[in-house]
C-alpha cells in the first residue's frame, strides 16, 4: 500500500510539473537515485550515510533512527550542523552521523532509517523509510563504553539527554526527582515558598488535611503546566515561559500579589460571594473549599509559567530528548517527576503552616501582616525585571521603611514590656537602617538588592559595568550580529543568553560574573551577551539556532564554531564556572 501511494504521489506530482516552465528544463529523480541511503557497521559505531543527487535537499528535522526490535524507541541522534534554506534546516550532497554502539542494547537488533526530502525543481517527496539488522557483540559494547569514557565531549544536558534513553523509567523517574529537589533550592523555585504559605495562612478555618490539600493542589498545578510547557518546547523549540515574561503580564501578576497583601492587612477580603459560599457549603463539608482550591490551582499555573521561568541543565536535557526523539511520553513524564521534586519542599512547607498555624486572635493578626508585607516583596521582585534598578531600589527601601514604621520603631517602649516588643523594635530598627541604605543606593547607580552601598567601594561589582567600556563585550539580539561578531573576532567567543526577567541570569552577572578571578579570565574572550529579554522573533530565532530552550546559557565559540563540550546551563558557582573558563583556554591552547 506504501508503495503504491509513493508511486501515485510521484506520478501526480510529475503530471503538474511536466506543463510548468521548470518542468520543461528540469528532470525528474526518482526516490532510489536522488536518495542513497545506508547503514555501516564500523568498529565501535554505526555509520549511517544518506547521499544525495544534484539539487536535491533533505530536511534535518525529518532524519530519525528508530529501534524496532527488541525494544521500539528513537534514538537521540547527534547530527551535524544544517543549512538555512528557505527557513528551514536542509542537508545537501550528503548526511553522515554515527551511532555508537553505546546507545543500542547487545544481541541482534533491528534499525529503522526514517527521512524526507526535496528537490530544487519543486517536487517533493514522500518520507521514505528503510530498515537494517546487524548484531552488537557484548565485546564490542566493553570498548565503545572505555572509548566513551575517556573521550566524551558531551555537554552536561546532553548527559542528562542519554539518562532518559539508556536507563529504564523508574530510574528516570526517580533521577529526575531528585533533580527537582536541588532544584527546589534555587532562586527559581524560592519565591513560591511565600506565595504558598501565604495562600494557606489567608485562608479560614486552615486544619492540616486543608492545608495539605491546598498546597498538593498548588503543587500538581506546578508540576502540570511545567510539564505541559516543557514537552511543547521540547517540540516546538520555543520557550512558552518566556512569552508570560510580557511587561504588561508581569504588571497584572504583581498587581494581583498587592491586591492579595491589602486583604492581609485587613482592608477586605477576597472570597466568592456569600450566596454561593453558602450553596457550596451545603455540597461539601470542608468550608466551601472547592472555590479555594480552584483559586490554588490558578496561582500554581501561574507561578509555574511566570515565577519561576528558569532553565537548568536537568530541564534542558529533558527537552533535548524530547525535540530530537519526539518522545513526548517520557520527557513528559521525566519533567512531571522534575517539577514534582521541586514542589516536595514546598508541600512540606505548606502542610507545617496548617500544622503550627496559632489559634485566632492577635497573633494570627500579626502573622497575616507579616505574609503581607512578604507579598508585597514578592510584587517588587517581580516588577523589577521590568523597571530600572534605581525605581526597584526606591520600591525596596519604600517596603523597609514602610515596615519599620508599622512596627513603631520611634515609639518608646514602656517599662515591664513583654520581650516580643523589644525584639520588634530591633527587627524594626534594622529594616529602617537597611531601607536607608536601600535608599542611598537608588542615588547613587547600586542595582543589587544585597549592595546598596557599591558606589562606597573601589571595586565595580557586575561585569556588563566593566567590560562596556572595553572592546571586547558585545551586546546583540539576533544571529545575525552574532554571525558578524563570529566572522570578525580575533579572540574566542563566549556567548551568554540573558534576559532581564531570568532569576538565574542575575545571579550569574551579580555573583559569578562579578567575581575578581572570572573578570580577569574575561579578557581573553570576545564576551557577547544575547539579549532576549524582548522574546522577539529575532530572539526566538537566535535560540533556536543553538536549540536553547531559555536563558541562562553559555557558549563559547573559535573559528565560528561552538565548542559543545564547554556549554553552561543555568547558574554555576564561581569556583566551577572558573574551573570551565579554564579547561576551555586549555583546549584553545592557552
Amino acid at each position: 500500500m506504501k508503495k503504491f501511494l509513493t508511486i501515485f504521489t510521484l506520478f501526480f506530482y510529475s503530471y503538474l510539473f511536466a506543463f510548468t516552465p521548470a518542468g520543461l528544463d528540469r528532470e525528474i529523480i526518482e526516490p532510489e537515485v536522488a536518495f542513497k541511503p545506508s547503514i555501516v557497521k564500523e568498529k565501535n559505531a554505526f555509520l549511517v550515510r544518506i547521499k544525495l543527487a544534484k539539487d536535491i535537499y533533505l530536511y534535518q528535522d525529518k532524519v530519525k533512527v528508530e529501534l524496532i526490535e527488541p525494544k521500539r524507541k528513537n534514538i537521540l541522534l547527534k547530527l551535524p550542523p544544517a543549512e538555512d534554506f528557505h527557513d528551514t534546516k536542509v542537508y545537501f550532497n550528503e548526511l553522515k552521523f554515527k551511532i555508537p554502539f553505546s546507545e543500542l542494547p547487545e544481541g541482534k537488533i533491528k534499525l529503522k532509517l526514517s527521512y524526507q526530502g526535496c528537490s530544487k525543481a519543486g517536487l517533493c517527496y514522500a518520507p521514505m523509510e528503510k530498515d537494517y539488522v546487524f548484531e552488537i557483540k557484548k565485546s564490542q559494547k566493553s570498548e565503545i563504553f572505555e572509548d566513551k569514557k575517556q573521550k566524551s565531549v558531551a555537554s552536561e544536558e546532553e548527559k542528562i539527554a542519554s539518562t532518559l534513553k539508556n536507563e529504564s523509567l523508574w530510574v528516570v523517574l526517580i533521577t529526575f526527582f531528585g533533580f527537582g529537589l536541588l532544584l527546589a533550592l534555587t532562586p527559581c523555585v524560592f519565591p513560591m515558598i511565600p506565595i504558598l504559605s501565604s495562600i494557606i495562612i489567608g485562608a479560614k478555618n486552615i486544619t492540616v488535611k486543608k492545608a495539605f490539600i491546598y498546597s498538593l493542589v498548588y503543587v500538581l498545578a506546578m508540576a502540570l503546566t511545567y510539564t505541559v510547557a516543557g514537552v511543547l518546547a521540547g517540540l516546538f523549540g520555543s520557550n512558552i515561559q518566556a512569552a508570560f515574561q510580557n511587561p504588561w503580564i508581569i504588571s497584572i501578576f504583581a498587581l494581583i500579589f498587592v491586591a492579595l497583601a491589602f486583604s492581609m492587612f485587613g482592608f477586605y477580603e477576597i472570597g466568592l460571594p456569600a450566596s454561593l459560599q453558602t450553596k457550596l457549603t451545603k455540597k461539601s463539608d470542608e468550608a466551601g473549599s472547592r472555590g479555594g482550591v480552584i483559586g490554588v490551582a490558578i496561582m500554581g499555573f501561574l507561578s509555574a509559567l511566570i515565577v519561576g521561568p528558569c532553565v537548568a541543565p536537568p530541564l534542558a536535557g529533558a527537552l533535548i530528548y524530547i525535540g530530537q526523539t519526539g518522545d513526548a511520553l517520557l520527557g513528559g513524564l521525566a519533567l512531571f517527576s522534575l517539577s514534582m521534586g521541586m514542589g516536595a519542599p514546598l508541600l512540606l512547607i505548606g502542610t507545617g503552616a496548617g500544622k503550627f498555624m496559632p489559634k485566632p486572635g492577635p497573633w494570627m493578626t500579626g502573622v497575616s501582616k507579616v505574609f503581607g508585607v512578604v507579598m508585597l516583596g514578592v510584587a517588587i521582585w517581580m516588577i523589577e525585571r521590568i523597571l530600572p534598578p534605581s525605581v526597584t531600589l526606591l520600591l525596596w527601601a519604600a517596603l523597609f521603611i514602610g515596615s519599620a514604621i508599622y512596627l513603631r520603631v520611634f515609639e518608646n517602649i514602656e517599662k515591664g514590656s513583654h520581650w516580643f516588643e523589644y525584639l520588634k523594635k530591633s527587627v524594626g530598627m534594622l529594616m529602617f537602617v537597611y531601607g536607608l541604605f536601600l535608599f542611598f543606593g537608588a542615588f547613587t547607580g547600586a542595582s543589587n538588592l544585597f549592595d546598596p552601598l557599591k558606589v562606597l567601594k573601589q571595586k565595580t561589582s557586575i561585569v556588563t559595568k566593566t567590560t562596556k567600556k572595553e572592546s571586547n563585550f558585545k551586546k546583540i539580539y539576533s544571529i545575525k550580529e552574532l554571525q558578524e561578531i563570529l566572522k570578525s573576532s580575533d579572540k574566542p567567543v563566549l556567548l551568554d543568553f540573558y534576559a532581564d526577567w531570568c532569576v538565574s541570569c542575575k545571579e550569574l552577572e551579580h555573583i559569578t560574573f562579578a567575581d575578581e578571578r572570572v573578570r580577569k579570565e574575561f579578557e581573553d574572550f570576545m564576551f557577547v551577551k544575547a539579549d532576549v529579554t524582548a522574546n522577539s522573533k529575532e530572539n526566538r530565532e537566535l535560540l533556536k539556532k543553538f536549540s536553547v530552550f531559555g536563558p541562562p546559557a553559555i557558549l563559547f565559540f573559535k573559528d565560528g564554531k561552538e565548542l559543545k563540550k564547554y556549554r553552561v546551563i543555568g547558574y554555576k558557582e564561581p569556583e566551577l564556572f572558573l574551573k570551565i573558563l579554564k579547561d576551555v583556554k586549555k583546549s584553545l591552547g592557552k
